[in-house]
């Protein structure tokens, strides 16, 4: 399924082909203060449809995470990394930035991103 995103003013939109099955709240400091709810994807699944001049990024701690967000309206869209076990580059979308997308009854994990 391919499901359509944005930050809040529309300049940065994205498309992300996949499955929704389940998603992850994150305590780590920069989660907890954001509020995203993230569905990790292989990276190659999402497209950039727009705004790839409005996209600015943040990392912190050991940098490992490129956390994309608009630079006009702040909206935090997805972040970009590479996976832990297999160094696969993977996308982190938050799934608060795909409006037609209903994840009430999706089932969250909670991750302890505080303790790493």
């Amino acid at each position: 399924m391919r499901h359509h995103g944005s930050c809040h003013c529309g300049r940065v939109a994205f498309d992300v082909e996949g499955e929704v099955a389940g998603l992850i709240d994150c305590n780590c400091s920069i989660c907890l203060r954001r509020g995203a709810v993230l569905w990790f994807v292989p990276r190659a699944q999402l497209e950039l449809a727009s705004g790839e001049e409005d996209l600015a990024s943040y990392t912190f701690n050991k940098h490992a995470i490129a956390h994309r967000f608009c630079r006009h309206c702040g909206i935090h869209t997805f972040g970009e990394g590479t996976h832990p076990s297999t160094g696969e580059p993977m996308a982190a979308i938050n799934v608060r930035c795909l409006p037609e997308l209903d994840w009430s009854e999706l089932p969250v994990q909670h991750f302890d991103g505080r303790a790493l």
